[in-house]
């Protein structure tokens, strides 16, 4: 039986948001009568505006510097379905299903705020779709982050009236023929409605919740290669001394050196495995991954503010029953957020590779073999062991620094001066997706070389299982599931892709 999610009861979490979008959950909009009351409300206030024959943007009016031009009443009607059809111009890789899926989910918890004069009707086709697993065909570039992720969006409400392309039944149609196979009909937009869909954040704000997710994830992954590396290379344990993190205790890196103390007791216990102090990426390890556990909590609050916020335009004040015109559609805090993250995760790349470049190099690896070769006999002196797999990770981490380069500093100016100001949200969002990608194969390369290390100690009785303790025991086995232990040279892709999928699936095997 799948979980459902309620939507509209109270605030949703980042949490929730991946995990239902990840997943098969369900989700419902709340039945509270007051909740149901404020959304019929502020669509009632519109439409009242409407007939007093009032101007509202984006309904009596064109779009964007368009303001000034007055739309013929007889022609309103066609205005939300013209919004969606011209802003369809995105190219680039389109998104997978599930990020989809968190995108859909979030424009559905932005709408329900009671602000947006959405119908109750089109709220609850959205919630239909998304629990029929439909998502649509969204490609992932053409978006500056303000007026919102328009064109974007613009792929996923149309959809909702039956046109464009959706996935559905694990490939692409269009989306009428999704209809016609579930036996429901598209909706009309009303009023305001195709503007509602489209002038908002959901885009960046999506990723920003699963590269949050991830981002915890390694944060906490980092720690436990870190903690084998530094078994591998015969390190200092007594560098994680709680006493240490007292005397500078940002949470998050008191945090981290727990985790690795944790993984390392029985290391703490052995006073045979000490160096005086170690090279920076194991002794600092806990000050560098704690940025990023001290950024992951800074910057909740902000992702979750946008997901529970209306953030487009105009908006109804249904208090004052006033029609609000304003610029929540710009998505500066997410930017800020992204911009952010994706160097602390960056930084876990660099971290990583340095880890793994100590422990292949008989310079710095206190007496392992060379690349961590584990080949015996004559022969042995054709084998390289992992050195391909550390100029891949330093390929890997090369590309993850080069994206950091915040994008919300390249605003541009838009839309005949109108939008001239823009907050390049979704570019960052979509940097920090790819960084955490880009890290969690650095990531991957570190765990087989520290496993790989701590396994050729065994064998060499330099360590024994006692000395490991049983949690990275545990780990140690868990990855021999899925990669072997490498002795003589082979083709490693298809183990390496293993292993990423642990990670990106967030395992728990792995932490």
């Amino acid at each position: 039986m799948h979980n459902k999610l309620v939507i509209g009861s109270e605030n949703i979490t980042i949490e929730q948001v991946v995990e239902t979008a990840y997943s098969d959950n369900k989700i419902e909009l709340s039945s509270d009568k007051n909740f149901r009351a404020r959304l019929q409300k502020s669509r009632d206030i519109l439409e009242k505006k409407l007939a007093d024959d009032e101007t509202v943007y984006g309904v009596t009016t064109g779009y964007g510097d368009s303001c000034v031009v007055e739309i013929p009443k007889n022609l309103r009607s066609k205005l939300p379905l013209q919004l969606t059809r011209y802003h369809q111009c995105g190219l680039g890789d389109v998104f997978d299903p599930n990020m989809t899926r968190a995108i859909q989910l979030v424009r559905i918890i932005t709408l329900v705020q009671g602000f947006s004069a959405v119908r109750i009707e089109l709220l609850e086709h959205m919630v239909t779709l998304f629990n029929h697993g439909v998502t649509a065909r969204i490609p992932q570039e053409g978006s500056v982050g303000a007026s919102g992720d328009l064109t974007p969006l613009a792929y996923y409400a149309a959809t909702l009236v039956g046109e464009g392309d959706v996935f559905y039944k694990n490939e692409f149609v269009p989306s009428i023929n999704m209809y016609e196979d579930l036996g429901i009909k598209p909706i009309e937009l009303a009023e305001k409605e195709a503007l509602a869909l489209m002038n908002g954040t959901a885009v960046m704000t999506a990723i920003a919740c699963k590269v949050y997710s991830d981002a915890s994830f390694l944060s906490k992954l980092s720690s436990r290669v870190t903690a084998l590396s530094s078994l591998g290379l015969l390190a200092n344990s007594s560098h994680f001394n709680d006493a240490v993190f007292k005397a500078k205790p940002h949470p998050g890196t008191v945090q981290v050196a727990k985790w690795i103390r944790k993984d390392l007791a029985k290391a703490f216990d052995n006073k045979t495995l000490t160096r005086l102090q170690d090279r920076y990426s194991i002794r600092c390890a806990p000050h560098i991954i704690g940025v990023l556990v001290d950024g992951l909590n800074s910057f909740k609050p902000i992702i979750e503010t946008e997901i529970n916020s209306a953030n487009d335009n105009p908006l109804i004040d249904i208090e004052k029953e006033e029609v609000l015109h304003g610029g929540n559609f710009y998505g500066g805090h997410i930017a800020f957020a992204m911009d952010s993250l994706k160097v602390l995760i960056a930084n876990i790349a660099d971290l990583m590779d340095r880890q793994l470049a100590l422990l292949v190099d008989t310079k710095f690896n206190n007496g392992l073999p060379r690349n961590l070769s584990a080949a015996k006999g004559e022969d042995s002196y054709l084998y390289h062991g992992l050195k391909a797999l550390q100029i891949s990770s330093s390929a890997w981490t090369a590309e993850a620094l080069k994206n950091t380069t915040p994008a919300s500093i390249f605003s541009r100016s838009t839309e005949c001066h109108n939008q001239d100001k823009v907050s390049m949200g979704t570019i960052a969002a979509r940097d920090a997706i790819r960084i955490t990608e880009l890290t969690s194969q650095v990531i991957t390369a570190s765990l087989v070389g520290a496993v790989q290390a701590v396994e050729i100690r065994l064998l060499n009785n330099e360590l024994s299982e006692q000395w490991i303790g049983e949690r990275l025991v545990n780990f140690k086995t868990f990855i021999r599931e899925h990669i072997e232990f490498i002795e003589n040279d082979r083709p490693l892709e298809k183990e390496l892709r293993k292993i990423m999928e642990l990670i990106q699936t967030q395992n728990a095997g792995l932490i």
